[in-house]
């Protein structure tokens, strides 16, 4: 039986954010200052730019949720 789009969805979603989340806890590393060195504008920056790519990602979500709820 073929895949349906919803399975598809669940099987990406699934791989996809725990890649996510794997990554996530990786970059946490970062903040290691025995480790790393880095200014707070470099982390304020790294960090503004996931916080907006996540907020697109949500809005495309919003937006898809209210295409099909009408």
């Amino acid at each position: 039986m073929p895949e349906t789009k919803h399975d598809k969805f669940k099987r990406l979603a699934e791989q996809r954010g725990n890649r996510i989340l794997h990554y996530l806890r990786l970059l946490s590393n970062l903040s290691n200052r025995s480790n790393y060195d880095y200014s707070e504008a470099e982390a304020k920056s790294m960090l503004s730019l996931i916080e907006q790519q996540l907020r697109i990602t949500k809005q495309k979500f919003a937006s898809t949720s209210k295409r099909i709820k009408l």
